[in-house]
């Protein structure tokens, strides 16, 4: 639908229109008569943007056919909602996104805390500016993006913080009694009017901050402390939380919890392609330091079957969950430590390999939070588990059905490799080309084997790694990669036993 302005922004970026009351009554007077609540403004924009078969939120993926069409039912129904789900399931993110169900922006009586239509204002001193000035009351006009207010819920925050309270202040510099409307100081509850009010991590808000949200749930109104008179609020209510805090530890009043028009339940990425694409998204790739690094994409597939691995390993917490921030942060920190090996090396270009996922391991185990089994494990070796399982099923998915066993071969006769960590993609790859067979199938993951060393390098290297993962070859600190020396048999015990009676 569209907005309710006359007219274009300015070229500064804020919003703009008809300066007055009357100018705007007379550019749009369709829209000046138009008395549709929040809830109808988006529903009206939302059914717009389906019926176009325009994406609902951008930036987030994964969803299409889960979350957003329940988004969509409870935006359609009018209802306030709650998304809850583990930690980086991207529910701040689709709240924040809910602005562009917004009009472009919408008028306001000039001056007011609250955004008060000009038609029908709620709060005294804009009744009082209409009964003088007529349609000579100055207007302002709101951008859609400052109709969204947030709030972090924290054990200290007050009532007053959410609804308001009032300001001795204001009285004592105006002059009026501390019971006149006008003394009220708004908290971000009524200064959302016309919007969207956002609550994150709703069970840490106290049990009476809760019952302060009861009146607005329900009658769509609040009242502020001290004062006779309910504020008939325009907004939009919607949270986040955790399961477990949701549920099971009680955090939530009962009564909240039946004032809520929907529950939807988000999750993690189904598909390690859907990962990916979240990851491609987030993740800082384009360095600026002015050398090219490489993330090739079976690279990018290990960093986020981690992810995936430690979702199902029995000794990280599921309560928790796994963040999709882990693999986002593995591979930023994977492409940083190929940065530095290039910047050592005063190389132009190079490529992340497997080493570089072994120097993020900071950047994985603080997004664990283990079992007890898992801590007496210890982060780091269970990172390093999990880096090898990851290894092993992606090398599985692009090397499954290669011949190596003329590489494992090479292994067995008595040869070793150990290429140092901060060699160049030049050194690395001559070391490799002493193994035979290895660099003639790394067209199998993107390096043609001649024009790329960096890239053919890194594969090769990653074939290595795999074999490893599937425990064909052996590989250690010390040594390098090796062939498992077989373990001899230990002789059996001999006892001098005398000859067995023969029975006829």
């Amino acid at each position: 639908m569209a907005s309710e302005s006359a007219t274009a922004k300015s070229a500064g970026g804020q919003a703009t229109g008809p300066a007055t009351l009357g100018e705007w009554r007379a550019l749009a007077p369709d829209q000046a008569a138009s008395g549709r609540t929040v809830k109808e403004e988006m529903r009206s924009n939302l059914l717009r943007k389906l019926e176009a078969g325009e994406p609902l939120f951008s930036g987030v993926h994964g969803y299409e056919e889960t979350v957003l069409p329940q988004i969509a039912n409870a935006l359609l129904a009018r209802h306030n909602f709650i998304l809850l789900g583990l930690r980086g399931q991207a529910k701040s993110r689709i709240l924040r996104g809910l602005v562009e169900f917004l009009d472009p922006q919408i008028p306001y009586l000039a001056g007011c805390e609250i955004h008060d239509h000009p038609l029908r204002p709620i709060c005294s001193a804009c009744r009082r500016l209409i009964a003088e000035r007529g349609d000579d009351a100055p207007i302002q006009w709101l951008a859609r993006k400052d109709r969204y207010v947030e709030k972090l819920a924290t054990p200290d925050v007050t009532i007053a913080d959410i609804i308001g309270d009032v300001d001795p202040i204001k009285a004592a510099r105006s002059g009026r009694d501390l019971g006149d409307e006008l003394t009220m100081h708004y908290g971000l509850l009524p200064r959302a009017n016309r919007g969207i009010f956002a609550i994150n991590e709703l069970p840490d808000l106290s049990g009476k901050i809760q019952v302060g949200l009861f009146n607005i749930m329900q009658e769509g109104d609040v009242q502020i402390k001290g004062y006779p008179i309910r504020l008939p609020l325009d907004v939009l209510l919607v949270f986040t939380a955790n399961p477990e805090d949701y549920t099971a530890r009680g955090k939530i009043v009962t009564p909240l919890k039946d004032r809520m028009g929907s529950e939807i339940r988000t999750h993690y990425p189904a598909t390690v392609e859907e990962g990916m694409a979240i990851t491609q998204q987030e993740a800082w790739m384009s360095r600026d330091s002015g050398r090219k690094i490489a993330v090739p994409d079976y690279f990018r597939e290990v960093a986020e079957q981690i992810a995936f691995l430690a979702r199902e390993d029995k000794r990280v917490d599921k309560r928790s969950g796994v963040s999709q921030r882990l693999p986002i942060a593995c591979l930023e920190a994977a492409i940083s430590s190929a940065e530095q090996r290039a910047a050592r090396n005063h190389e132009a270009h190079a490529a992340t390999r497997i080493v570089d996922l072994y120097a993020a391991i900071p950047a994985i185990t603080g997004k664990l939070e283990l079992e007890y089994e898992g801590e007496l494990k210890g982060a780091d070796a269970i990172a390093r588990e999990l880096i090898r399982g990851a290894v092993g099923k992606v090398f599985t998915k692009h090397m499954g059905d290669a011949d190596l066993q003329s590489v494992v071969k090479w292994f067995e006769m008595g040869g070793e490799l150990k290429v140092p960590e901060q060699a160049t993609a030049i050194e690395q790859l001559s070391a490799l080309r002493k193994i035979q067979g290895l660099l003639e199938h790394v067209d199998r993951l993107g390096a043609t084997g001649k024009s790329d060393a960096a890239l053919t390098a890194a594969a090769g290297e990653f074939i290595l790694e795999g074999l490893w993962a599937h425990k064909r070859v052996s590989r250690n600190e010390v040594r390098g990669f090796f062939a498992e020396t077989p373990k001899q048999a230990e002789p059996r015990e001999s006892f001098n036993r005398p000859p067995r009676r023969q029975y006829n």
